[in-house]
């Protein structure tokens, strides 16, 4: 066996084994590692120094770019579409037409004066897409080039648009739909609908569409009316120059507005004139030629649409936009046919009367303020000063701008001028049907747009105290029950005392509506409740939020002139309330009816009640504030109400007769600035004389008819101490909830509070009946198996019997049917059952009494 080789091995030296890196989870610096990795090649260190960021760029681009697209699928629904287009281009006004089918106005889009292509000059369209979109005949719609070069543009601080021309369009067409505001929302809305336009339309119908539609200040809308407004001309015939110039004015209507500012307009029209010379589509002589030429401007501005009754139309719109959103219809380009309840007659005599007797008190207000107003007035009125400049500037410092605007008397003469104008309202309402009849918001539409009929605000004065005596009728009282003189008193909200200042609460409820005695009214007001008060106003036609205070019944809470009518024509209409009506039906172009409106009324008051304060209303007339309604010589069946704010700063009145409610507002716009006198402010003085005057104008034209009598001698109409005719039928149980009652009564209505009786003397002697014997009247009861029954009573026999005070009692709650003894009231909660059916003698056919019936019953046993 051999043994192994003899070999010399070299002594081996121990070292500890290199740490290994643990790896890193840091993307960025696994990057910069790769990237500084010596032991790699260069070509590898390239790849991953370039390729990672691309690779992340790309993917980042095509995120946003989905996330983009998702964005614009979800603003799809809100984006026109082509055929909005075509309906917003090849659109039909909508025609607002009298009671009789006169035209009032109509209803369409602002540019109205639609002017073919052909006849549009063709250097206009060249001066167009040289300024505004050269690549007008290349894109789709949206130039992809232009719009990244705007936003490049824009982040390095000079900020571009870069809309083509099909995008303007867009937004001129669908302001509502796209808007103006500089975000992405609007810039995707505004692409989208511009690629929508550029699919289904050629190139010629966007821009004849565009240049019928741009806007250029001072009511023009398109170049048609453009020409006129600004060079008395034509579009067919404008000249080189005034294209270039409205073609200038694209950019910023008000910063290039040749009349307000011609240098800016000048530099702008001339530099489209050099890009149309740089387009190879004007000669750079022709350009620089027509550049040394003015700016020729002859201003003719263009009135808005025209309306025979501004104010009635504006109100007619709002309700009428209201039922076309509802139904898709477009009210401005679908061609409706709207008809009304105006009688433009009439409302031409209502603008009368209030320009003549406004006029008339301006005159008065002048000669009481001179020169002057209220100087918070004058302040609150008087425009801003200007701007103060920037620091460095060397302007005025904003101290001299005020000092400056102070000094100029005529500004100030000009503001105290406006604030001192008398302003007025009219509306008249046909009380069957509710119908409008005239609605007149201010003095002159071209001057003061703003409502005063059925918008603004005011309180309403002594005309709310026929709220009150209503209230006071439906619980028991009548119109000669006399009221003691005690004071009335009410806790407000901060714990201190209201009383109402002057005068004395004697006399009859007649009386006191009559000479509109305030102290009279403001004890029946603590009387019968506030609440009941704002209940009954509510109920009878007063929507506006009522501030339900002690003072309410004097008219301190505001509401509205056509409310305030609207509740007095629904006394004029035997107590059934009608809605004020502006529009009875809305056609089509060919008179299919698409929808009418109006309805049933509800009874507010009984026809009792409602009688009994109109006749009460006719006392103001024959013999009380109301009185100068006589003097003008205005005839027929009258009532009314006259109304006076404190300090003269409202003076109110509505009149009623047959056929008819109409009423006036008279004041100021600031009610700081109010008459000075009580012999010139009171509503008899100011108001009265507006309706007397409409009333002169029209009387003739009215039915000469009187309205039904009073119900006669108060104590002939069975007379319930314990009754109350809140509640005028069986379905206002229905409607009226507990929650009603307690706010109406001021107690729960199943636990009844003692109250205090209103405290009055009744006359035992008849009230004299002057018209005519009082009908027989009904009395609605119950009999004993819950069924109604009729009684027909002659109120003859009850002259003789004297009135018989009432007993103290405890507020019933709010009535059920009634049952037990027919036309007998029987207390039963609300949401009671029916009452159960009583066991009648079939017997009784003889109309025997219960003792004749016991011993008839006896002899027939008997004999049994």
């Amino acid at each position: 066996m051999a043994s192994p080789p003899n070999i010399a091995r070299p002594a081996r030296s121990w070292s500890p084994p290199a740490p290994v890196e643990a790896p890193t989870r840091n993307p960025f610096k696994r990057y910069w590692r790769a990237v500084t990795d010596d032991e790699a090649s260069w070509g590898r260190r390239l790849l991953v120094a370039v390729g990672v960021p691309f690779g992340i760029a790309v993917g980042g681009l095509v995120l946003g770019a989905v996330a983009f697209a998702v964005y614009a699928w979800s603003l799809l629904p809100e984006t026109p579409d082509a055929y909005a287009l075509a309906r917003a281009t090849q659109s039909q006004p909508t025609v607002v037409v009298d009671v009789r089918g006169e035209r009032i106005t109509q209803f369409e889009p602002e540019f109205r004066e639609w002017v073919p292509l052909d006849s549009i000059p063709t250097h206009l369209v060249d001066a167009l897409i040289a300024t505004e979109d050269r690549d007008f005949y290349g894109h789709g719609g949206v130039d992809y080039q232009r719009t990244v070069g705007a936003i490049w543009n824009t982040l390095r601080g000079d900020r571009q648009g870069g809309s083509t021309i099909t995008q303007q369009l867009a937004r001129n067409l669908f302001p509502d739909e796209i808007g103006n505001a500089g975000t992405i929302e609007r810039k995707t809305k505004e692409a989208l609908a511009a690629r929508a336009i550029e699919r289904d339309h050629t190139k010629r119908e966007i821009l004849e569409a565009y240049l019928n539609t741009v806007p250029f200040l001072y009511n023009a809308h398109g170049v048609e009316l453009a020409a006129r407004t600004y060079f008395a001309s034509h579009a067919p015939d404008l000249t080189v120059p005034q294209s270039a110039m409205l073609v200038a004015m694209l950019k910023g209507p008000n910063q290039f507005n040749p009349v307000r500012h011609p240098e800016a307009a000048a530099a702008r029209r001339n530099l489209v004139l050099r890009l149309m010379a740089e387009q190879g589509v004007l000669a750079p002589a022709e350009a620089e030629a027509y550049q040394a030429e003015g700016l020729d401007i002859d201003l003719q501005p263009q009135p808005s649409t025209y309306s025979a009754a501004p104010h009635f139309t504006a109100a007619v719109r709002r309700e009428l936009e209201d039922w076309a959103l509802a139904r898709g219809y477009d009210v401005d380009r679908d061609g409706l046919v709207v008809r009304t309840t105006l009688d433009l007659t009439m409302q031409r005599e209502a603008e009368a009367a209030v320009a003549e007797r406004a006029a008339r008190l301006q005159r008065t207000a002048d000669a009481q303020w001179g020169r002057g107003v209220p100087r918070a007035a004058l302040a609150a009125a008087a425009p801003p000063p200007p701007a103060p400049p920037p620091p460095g500037d060397g302007g005025m410092s904003e101290a001299e701008a005020l000092a400056e605007v102070r000094a100029d008397a005529a500004l100030w003469d000009s503001v105290a001028q406006s604030v001192r104008r008398v302003e007025a309202g009219l509306v008249a309402i046909q009380p069957e049907t509710g119908a409008v009849r005239a609605y007149v918001g201010s003095r002159d539409f071209r001057v003061d747009e703003y409502d005063h009929a059925g918008v603004a605000l005011r309180q309403p004065g002594s005309t709310f105290k026929a709220f009150v005596f209503a209230g006071a009728l439906q619980r028991g009282y009548g119109p000669e029950d006399e009221i003691d003189g005690g004071a009335a008193q009410g806790e407000l909200d901060d714990g201190t005392t209201w009383t109402p200042a002057g005068g004395s609460s004697e006399g009859t409820l007649a009386d006191a509506l009559a000479y509109s005695k305030n102290a009279a009214t403001a004890r029946l007001t603590q009387e019968i409740g506030p609440h009941r008060v704002a209940l009954v106003a509510q109920r009878m036609g007063v929507e506006s939020d009522l501030d339900v205070v002690p003072s309410i019944g004097l008219g301190t809470s505001p509401v509205t002139l056509l409310e305030m009518v609207s509740a007095y024509a629904t006394i004029a209409n035997d107590g059934l309330r009608r809605e004020p009506k502006l529009i009875t039906r809305v056609e089509t172009a060919s008179g299919t009816v698409l929808d009418t409106f109006g309805g049933a009324g509800r009874q507010a008051l009984t026809r009792r009640d409602a009688r009994n304060l109109l006749d009460m209303l006719r006392g103001v007339v024959d013999r009380g504030t109301g009185r100068p309604l006589r003097e003008m010589g205005v005839t027929g069946d009258l009532a009314g109400k006259t109304g006076t704010t404190q300090e003269y700063a409202d003076g109110w009145f509505i009149a009623m007769r047959p056929g008819l409610a109409v009423g006036a507002w008279v004041g100021f716009n600031d009610q700081r600035v109010t008459f000075r006198s009580k012999a010139t402010g009171e509503g008899s003085r100011t108001a009265l004389p507006v309706v007397g005057d409409f009333l002169l104008r029209v009387q003739d034209r009215l039915p000469d008819v009187a309205f039904p009598p009073p119900p006669g001698q108060y104590a002939a109409l069975d007379f319930d101490p314990d009754g109350d005719s809140l509640l005028v039928s069986e379905a206002d149980v229905a409607d009226l909830t507990a929650e009603d009652y307690e706010w109406a009564y001021g107690e729960d209505p199943y636990d009844p509070v003692e109250v205090d009786v209103p405290n009055v003397e009744r006359p035992l002697e008849d009230r004299p009946d002057l018209r005519q014997p009082p009908p027989a009247t009904r009395r609605i009861g119950w009999d004993g198996d819950g069924r109604r029954t009729d009684d027909a009573r002659r109120t003859d026999d009850a002259r003789s019997e004297p009135r018989r005070a009432p007993t103290p009692r405890t507020p019933p709650p709010p009535p059920a049917p009634r049952g037990g003894q027919s036309g007998e009231p029987v207390v039963i909660p609300r949401d009671a059952p029916p009452p159960e059916p009583t066991v009648r003698n079939r017997n009784n056919r003889g109309g025997m009494t219960a003792e004749e019936m016991i011993e008839e019953a006896r002899r027939r046993d008997g004999d049994g």
